[in-house]
């Protein structure tokens, strides 16, 4: 007999190259041995080199899904990915109340800095998404769209988790892997009270493909199990670095390629 996994959802973009959105989820959940379930909003063509095409599912079917999983797979812990549009956003903030251990990875941006959400979107995770969550999980420039400031520095990242922290009264991680390689990898934590910076060891690999996905998933895995926020946080980033280095090696693709989930490396 063994005891009954944890269950984590994952609200999110489908990837068909699997480096990230809900295939790389269903990847890094299993890997922490908790059970995957899924809520798809888009469909993309997608490999390493970038997206080809995207199609968004209708917000009815996203609804269904999320009813379908939650009403008989209830989460331990949920995540999110793509979201993609504001009604999406407040859908998923209204059923916040039955997704707990939230936590809110806003893709708002592509690997290339690219904008992937209006305005509207941007201020329903602010306004109504972020602020029923356990975490929010921004890159630098995600974060600087809530913020609706430059984060190009330690000091920026400081200030726009401070002020988003106390904002949306949900603590903040503010992400610099995707900041210039020439800085010191820093993340910086926020939860409105207390402000601290979390250096890291930059690891020079073509293959982080993900890594934002990866870490959210880390994190709400970890949650699902009982683990301290702070806890969680700092135990998701040694996991992501530890991925990241075991697939420095690969030539998987001919762009940005994955990590090693599993740590076959």
């Amino acid at each position: 007999m063994t005891d009954t996994p944890k269950t984590v959802m994952t609200i999110g973009g489908s990837d068909s190259g699997a480096g990230a959105g809900i295939q790389a989820d269903l990847k890094t959940l299993s890997a922490h041995r908790v059970f995957a379930t899924t809520v798809i909003t888009t469909v993309t063509a997608q490999n390493t080199r970038g997206v080809t095409r995207a199609e968004q599912v209708p917000v009815k079917m996203i609804s269904s899904q999320l009813e379908a999983v939650a009403s008989d797979l209830p989460p331990d812990a949920t995540k999110t990915g793509l979201l993609g549009r504001a009604e999406v956003v407040r859908l998923v903030a209204e059923q916040a109340a039955r997704l707990p251990n939230l936590v809110i990875d806003p893709v708002l941006v592509d690997r290339d800095g690219r904008s992937l959400a209006d305005r509207s979107t941007v201020a329903a995770y602010r306004e109504a998404l972020i602020p029923a969550a356990r975490l929010a999980t921004p890159n630098h420039r995600e974060a600087a769209l809530l913020a609706s400031r430059p984060v190009e520095n330690e000091r920026d990242q400081r200030a726009a988790a401070e002020y988003l922290a106390r904002t949306t009264r949900t603590p903040f991680l503010v992400t610099g892997g995707r900041m210039a390689d020439d800085k010191p990898l820093l993340d910086v934590f926020s939860d409105g009270i207390r402000t601290h910076a979390l250096p890291g060891r930059r690891v020079r690999s073509r293959n982080v493909h993900g890594t934002g996905d990866a870490l959210s998933a880390s994190i709400a895995a970890r949650l699902a199990t009982g683990a301290d926020l702070i806890v969680a946080i700092a135990d998701a980033r040694a996991w992501v670095s530890r991925a990241i280095t075991g697939a420095a090696g690969w030539d998987l693709g001919r762009g940005e390629g994955p990590i090693d989930h599993f740590g076959w490396t």
